[in-house]
């Protein structure tokens, strides 16, 4: 839907590179496409997969395929970025495989560090540390044993992002990360309190759509898109 500001008949409309968003900016925005990783044997398991290092499953790798499918339908992509391990560079090559251009690793948007955590299932975290466990599901400012608080992902997550914006300024940037980052950046742009990181869910490669001004203001245009992967 397009807005003319002008009044009917008077022939002045301002330019599109004026004319204010429903947010009240008058620049262009940076578009992340925000690209979960695919499956993996500990996503099969529901085990707490943090900085493990596991690759794509068969089933994984045509998830990653079917996301590059997606993302070829944006326009004006000036970079793909991805977090460092296996399986999200993995899904990110798969994109690159179908839109062009190379890989810029960005360690700002690597998985939450789960510590003592890691490869434990839900309840066997639980078993093993009870108190915390129950503390960290409520406060983002409590660390994993040995690893890291969601309140820590999100200062790190948020610099990253903060330093896409100036650097690909109303342009397209594919990010290939993690569900806590990704969950991290939609926080962020609803500007909502951390209870969103614990009642959204996002499937394994799905595709999330947000919009950072330069001058202030975020805009969340979708989240979980999976129709790619039917």
């Amino acid at each position: 839907m397009t807005v003319d500001s002008a009044e009917p008949g008077s022939g002045e409309q301002e330019s599109a590179a004026t004319t204010p968003s429903w947010q009240g900016q008058r620049t262009e925005p940076t578009r992340l496409v925000l690209l979960r990783h695919g499956q993996t044997p500990l996503s099969v398991e529901r085990r707490y997969s943090g900085r493990g290092n596991p690759r794509l499953t068969g089933l994984g790798e045509r998830q990653a395929s079917g996301a590059a499918a997606r993302i070829a339908a944006e326009s004006d992509v000036a970079a793909v970025v991805t977090s460092p391990l296996e399986r999200t560079r993995q899904t990110a090559q798969a994109v690159v495989d179908r839109i062009g251009g190379q890989l810029v690793v960005d360690p700002g948007f690597i998985e939450t560090d789960f510590g003592a955590w890691e490869g434990l299932t839900f309840g066997e975290a639980a078993a093993r540390d009870p108190e915390i466990h129950a503390r960290w599901l409520g406060d983002p400012g409590v660390p994993t044993p040995g690893g890291e608080s969601f309140a820590q992902v999100a200062q790190r997550v948020i610099a990253a992002k903060d330093a896409l914006v100036r650097r690909y300024s109303g342009r397209t940037v594919i990010v290939v990360s993690h569900v806590t980052p990704i969950k991290t950046l939609l926080q962020h742009a609803l500007t909502v309190g951390p209870e969103l990181l614990f009642h959204l869910h996002l499937d394994l490669a799905s595709v999330s759509v947000t919009e950072f001004y330069p001058d202030g203001g975020s805009v969340v245009r979708s989240v979980n898109e999976t129709a790619h992967l039917h």
